[in-house]
Parts: C-alpha cells; structure tokens; sequence
C-alpha cells in the first residue's frame, strides 16, 4: 500500500492578469441570470418556492468586484498542494478559492476532471473574476463565489485516518459566515474525501448557499448519469420547468452536446435512490469521475454549454481554443441552485464528498434502457465505495478532525475573517482567524472598534473597502460625522435598505469633503435607482470631473478612473447626453481609451451621435471584451443599432435562443 503523501508544489501556467479591485463600492443590485420571474413560481414545490423566495442578495456588499483583469496571458506561477498515494494525486490552488486544479489517476495517467491549460479571468463569479476547470467550491449566493479567484488559509490537519490533511478555510462575506474544506486521501483510497463544515456565529439566522462545481472532459460519448428520471430545467428563460430524463424535446439531454443552447439541469432524485446522492460522467468506454457525499448534499445537477455556435464561443473564450470543453455536474445543499437553505444562529452544517473514477459495463451505460444505465453505475459506484464507508468517514471525521488546529500554516487568506472574530469574541476551533492575518484594509476598521472613531486618510486615495453589516453600521452611526465616516456610513445604510438614509448620508458629507467625488458617485446610483435618470447622468458627470482633476499616479487611481468613467459615459448615453459622453471620453487617460471596455463605449457614442459607419468600424477593427457577463447580450445589441449585417461569429455569445 502506498503512504499518503502531502506536500506543496509549484503550478505554471499561461495567465492573464487579474488586475486591481474595482474601488467603488457595488451599489447596484447583483445583476444575475439565475433569477426567477415571480409567476414562474407558481405550481412548484412549495419547500422550493419557499428557499426560492428566501435570501436573496440586495447587493454585494461588502464585496469589492474583480474587473480589471485582461486577456493577454503570459507564463505565471501558482502556489499549489499536491495529496497523492497510489491511487489518486490531487492539485489544489490555495489561492484561487481552494480550486481542485487536477485529479489524476495514478495508475492509468488519466485526467478525472476537466483541467484548463490557462487561467483566464471571466465575468461569471458574482463579483466579476471566474475561471473555468477542476473542482470548486461556491458558498455565499446563487452563483459562483466571490472566492473564485481569492486566496483561502491553508494548513495541515492529522486526518482521521492518521495521515495528513489539507485544511482549507476562510470568512464569506456577503453572508458573515466562516468555513472550511478538509481534504485527504485515506492511505490506498481510490476517493478523494472532502469535509465540508459552515458555521454561524451570530444569533439571526442567515441563508445558506453551498454547490461543489465539477467540472469534467466533454465529448461525443460522454454520458452523465444520476439516480433520477426527472430534472428541473432552466434554460436562462427565468423559468424551471420539470422535464423528464434522460428524453426530452426529442433528444437525449444526459449528453452534453445533445444541446444547441447552455442549460442546467436539476435532478429530481428518484424515492428508489436512497439516501446516497451521487452524480457521473462517463466516456464511451463507460469509465469517468463519479461524486458522491452523505445525505446533507441533496441536489445533484448538469450543466451544458451546448454545441450551438454561442456556447462553443464561451468554451473557446474561457480556455484555449482547441483543447476541448467542458460539462459541469454539480452537487449542493438544496435541488436547484436558485434556493437558499436557513442556517439557525449559534449552528453549522457539514457533510463529506467523495471524488474518485468510475467505470461501469459501457454497453449497460450508454444503453437505451435509462433504469438500466443508472442502476449499472449505482451498482459499480456501491463496489467501488459502499455507502457505509462514507458515512463512517464523515463519523470520523466529524468526531476526531474537523475541530483539529492546524498543525502548519501553508497560505493565508483575507484578514477580514480576523477582524470578526478579534471584534465578535466568536470561538471557531480548527480555523484559526489570527490578529496576525490583519492588513492594511482591516486597519482603520480595527482602530474603528477600539477608538469609535474612522480615521482619516494618511494620504489622498480612493476610499478603502466598506464593511456593512449590522454592528459596524452601529459603530459608525456613533462615530464623529465627518465626510469619510457619512460616506462608509451611507454604504451601510444603503446595504441594509435605507435608501433615504444613505443619500442623506451622502448629503451631509459632501460640502466638507476634500474629495466630492466618491459621495457624487453614490448619489447618482442612488438617482438612477428612484428613477431619475437626467439627474443621475448629470451626478456622475460631475462626480468624473473631480475624480480627473484629482486624480494622481497608480493602479488604484488608474482603476478608480477606468470604473468611474465606464458608469459616468454609460448614464450619460442612456439619459439621452452624448455630447457630455463625448466630455467624459476626453477627460480619460489615453491608456484607457485603448481598453476594451472604452472600445465599446467608443461604438455607443459614435453611434449615439449618428457615426454608424465609424461605430461599426471599431467592431470591425476588431476588440475583446475581458468582462463580458454570462449571458449579456450588449455586443449584439450594440451591432444591431449600427447595421443589418449579421453579428460577426467573434462577437457571438448568445445563451439562448434569438428573441
């Protein structure tokens, strides 16, 4: 048998950068495709209405967005952890969320999972910055997290086994909820095991989201099977419909390119299932990754790119061209991922996953008997790695490792996780959140809660981070009155509801602050969102004219201006005022009339002023757009103001059908 090993390792890959943080704080609502229209309610289930209905995301608050990332890669080096005995060999991205890069099965060489030959940043995380491949971990809301592209604390933990175990852990922040991820691989396991624990410190309940997101090779054979015979469907229509499986609309879904559009598909597990959940994708030789976990992690789902020409464009975009795409079988706390689950104060919940390979009788699998196929890789999967012995793990687990220090601290995550728990008095055994972890951004929060009063700047800069959640509001609200304290103080407030509130905030700030700029801005979200557009327009056209005249060298400069500018330009259109647009675009800087973000601006503007040849001209000359959002169909609303023409393959990401 061959002894578990743990150790850390160096991972290079071509990557983009990920550039500076967005300054300015997210005040807009999270704009999400995985939004149910009201009516599109009616008839389901009423545990699912109800989860549908509860927790959902007034903002991203505190989280800043991750947006200024390119495209242009270049060769980069990765901090990794690599667990491996004979059987499997794990690679693990401390400091992208914790990403599960690769699985490999030893003995045969073979890639269980999709891994992608480059890191490059999309906008499909709920604060901007994703990348696709491997395993993840999605915690906070409906989506990815805001940990995608985030560094975790690592450490090493005595496994329940005896051997060793990697430690994950870090402090969300759009719920104030700590957790972590504890992987090992047993001594002569063919299954990587993960526990997964969250807890809530406070006394209020909050809303739970939790999904692990597989993502696995895509071919022509590839099957993807579960115990189920119905799945919830959504199709990026804001609505779920319950379909049946395998067939449906003429076709068998549980091949990934038996669709033209992208689509997810939600199990419905069958009564005959049992309480084990699992979920597999298998080639045609019927081998593959299978993932099963103890009965917490309820929801099983399939997620598909589609063979259509705007799915095969995301694939191209989010990899290399040419090396294949990928399908997603996903597993969470709740049946579809538009729900949340009540995690009670003072409580937690945990459970254990298990990834390993699979191989079934191919015939059996790909058959065009379903019951047949389904029970042919349940009966293998009970084989490989009965039932019991996941649950006696995560007994063991549970009992004797999850609550273990780490015995050696591998990488740091946030400070923010230290600053809860130095301010709360919150007790958290096994995830140590030290005073040590504080930084930069934590400190004049910190001096906030010893002092009771906000520090002013050493010097000028865009404002820090905001911190909304209830107490530090109340810190706030007690604070001095000065203009930085009644800006942070009017994120709060706007956070939590109080839209009145903020904006006199905001007032008030204003005639004292050196810097007007950051408090213009937030007043104008605050305009467009009562619905006064022209006011809004004119506020963000002032806010840019300070932001420029103030504004000094470096990144955090560079990307207050680049963000300020793209929301100024974009009210100023839409209100009907392209002649201050056009203002706005000669104040930037050069440098950031050439990002592909102004490119498309540029498009908008000569458009709005009656240029459609020279709009169309910049499409033609050619752009990428680094943060074009899942599902956004901007590119081709653009196109077709300026021509008839059909919209250029390059600039096709349609989700769904036309219309």
């Amino acid at each position: 048998m061959a002894a578990t090993t743990v150790h850390r390792a160096v991972l290079t890959l071509p990557a983009a950068p990920l550039g500076p943080e967005n300054p300015l704080p997210a005040l807009r609502p999270p704009g999400d495709l995985h939004v149910l229209d009201e009516r599109a309610r009616d008839g389901l289930p009423r545990d699912m209405a109800r989860q549908i209905g509860y927790g959902p995301l007034r903002s991203l608050l505190p989280v800043r967005i991750l947006d200024g990332y390119e495209r242009r890669r270049q060769e980069r080096r990765f901090d990794a952890v690599v667990l491996e005995n004979g059987h499997l060999r794990a690679t693990v991205l401390p400091g992208l969320g914790g990403r599960v890069h690769s699985l490999v099965h030893v003995p045969t060489g073979r890639e269980l999972l999709y891994r992608n030959p480059v890191f490059q940043p999309a906008n499909f995380a709920l604060n901007g910055a994703w990348f696709s491949g491997g395993i993840e971990w999605n915690i906070g809301a409906t989506g990815h997290t805001t940990l995608s592209c985030a560094p975790l604390h690592a450490g090493l933990v005595p496994a329940p086994d005896g051997g060793v175990m990697l430690r994950l852990w870090e402090w969300e922040r759009l719920r104030d909820l700590p957790f972590q991820v504890d992987l090992w691989l047993p001594q002569d396991s063919e299954f990587l095991y993960v526990g997964v624990r969250v807890r809530n410190p406070h006394e209020r309940p909050v809303p739970l989201y939790w999904w692990s997101n597989t993502a696995v090779p895509e071919d022509r054979g590839t099957r993807i099977l579960a115990p189920a015979d119905e799945a919830w469907h959504f199709g990026y229509e804001r609505t779920l419909r319950r379909v049946p499986v395998p067939h449906w609309q003429g076709a068998d879904r549980t091949y990934p390119l038996h669709h033209e559009y992208p689509a997810d598909y939600f199990y419905e597990l069958a009564p005959d299932a049992g309480p084990r959940p699992w979920i597999a994708a298998l080639d045609a030789e019927g081998r593959g990754l299978v993932q099963t976990s103890t009965a917490r992690l309820r929801g099983r789902k399939l997620f598909v790119w589609g063979a259509g020409e705007g799915g095969r464009r995301w694939q191209d975009w989010l990899t290399e061209p040419g090396t294949g795409g990928y399908a997603e079988i996903q597993a969470g706390l709740a049946r579809t991922q538009l729900e949340h689950v009540r995690l009670e104060g003072g409580t937690e919940l945990s459970w254990l996953e298990a990834y390993g390979p699979l191989a079934a009788d191919p015939a059996a699998v790909h058959g065009p008997d379903w019951a047949a196929a389904r029970a042919a890789a349940g009966r293998a999967l009970d084989t490989a790695l009965p039932a019991g012995r996941v649950d006696a793990a995560y007994a063991a687990w549970r009992s004797a490792a999850a609550d273990a220090e780490p015995a050696e601290r591998l990488a740091s995550g946030s400070g923010w996780g230290a600053l809860e728990v130095l301010c709360g008095g919150h007790k958290l055994p096994g995830t140590p959140f030290a005073e040590s972890d504080l930084g930069e951004p934590q400190q004049p929060w910190l001096e906030l809660w010893r002092t009771g009063v906000f520090p002013a700047p050493r010097r000028v800069a865009p404002p820090g981070p905001s911190l909304v959640a209830p107490h530090w509001r109340d810190m706030l609200e007690t604070a001095p009155a000065d203009p930085l304290t009644e800006y942070h103080l009017g994120v709060a407030q706007w956070h939590a509801g109080d839209v009145a509130q903020a904006v006199r905030s905001w007032e008030r700030g204003l005639p004292l602050a050196p810097s007007r700029w950051p408090l213009l801005r937030c007043l104008a979200a605050a305009d467009a969102l009562i619905g006064d557009p022209d006011r809004a327009a004119r506020r963000y056209a002032e806010a840019f004219e300070d932001l420029a005249a103030e504004s000094r060298g470096g990144d955090a400069w560079t990307a207050a201006e680049s963000a300020l500018g793209r929301e100024a330009m974009t009210a100023l259109l839409e209100a009907g005022r392209p002649a201050e647009a056009r203002a706005v675009w000669n104040r930037l800087r050069p440098a950031l009339r050439e990002q592909p973000r102004f490119r498309l601006l540029a498009a908008m503007l000569l458009a709005a002023e009656g240029h459609a040849a020279a709009a169309r001209r910049v499409f033609e000359d050619g752009f990428e757009l680094p943060d074009l959002r899942e599902g956004d169909d901007i590119l081709s609303q653009v196109w077709s103001r300026i021509t008839d023409r059909p919209l250029p393959a390059a600039y096709n990401f349609r989700m769904r059908p036309p219309g």
